[in-house]
């Protein structure tokens, strides 16, 4: 059977460690609720699948390796979940938060669920490219200095043609923003 309740676990300092607050549903004891998050956020799914001894389980699986109630709340608990490095598309904070936090907030095994804290080792952090250059470079290019720089985002962020995105782009520039950006759907 599989597990990822695993107290003697030994965290690596390549490890992506997460402290959630569980609640679990009554009935459901917290290390089951802790395992729960760990598999649901990594390799686990809701049922066995055949595909899972195709799997290297223990090179990928996140690991529920403490859980400690919470002081003055009954039945809340910090679950803490270490995660492998190699579960993770380097470079992208949204693969890693899609995995952490995207799916496992509606698991039935919990009646609450909040990500309290996060740990990212400086091995992955390096993967992240930041931007390819800084403030000063924007600020040169906008000719704007001394002062913060102003945008939005244009509303509604489907519907408009393609003459009326222009028309509030025109109008948000004229009123003074330096600039407006889209709504990740143009």
């Amino acid at each position: 059977k599989l597990t990822y309740y695993t107290p003697d676990y030994e965290t690596k300092d390549t490890d992506i460690l997460a402290a959630f607050r569980v609640t679990p549903q009554p009935g459901v004891p917290p290390e089951e609720a802790g395992a729960a998050v760990a598999a649901e956020s990594s390799t686990g799914t809701w049922t066995t699948v055949w595909t899972d001894g195709l799997t290297s389980l223990d090179r990928y699986k996140g690991r529920c390796y403490d859980i400690e109630p919470v002081p003055g709340e009954e039945s809340q608990f910090i679950a803490y979940v270490a995660y492998p490095l190699d579960l993770f598309e380097e470079g992208s904070v949204t693969n890693m938060f899609t995995s952490i936090v995207g799916n496992v907030f509606g698991f039935k095994a919990l009646r609450a669920l909040r990500l309290e804290d996060l740990r990212i080792p400086p091995a992955y952090t390096k993967t992240f490219q930041g931007p390819p250059h800084g403030i000063q470079v924007e600020r040169d290019k906008l000719n704007k200095y001394g002062r913060p720089l102003l945008g939005c985002t244009i509303k509604p962020k489907l519907g408009l043609s393609a003459k009326n995105y222009g028309r509030a782009v025109y109008e948000c520039l004229r009123g003074g923003l330096d600039f407006t950006k889209d709504d990740e759907n143009v």
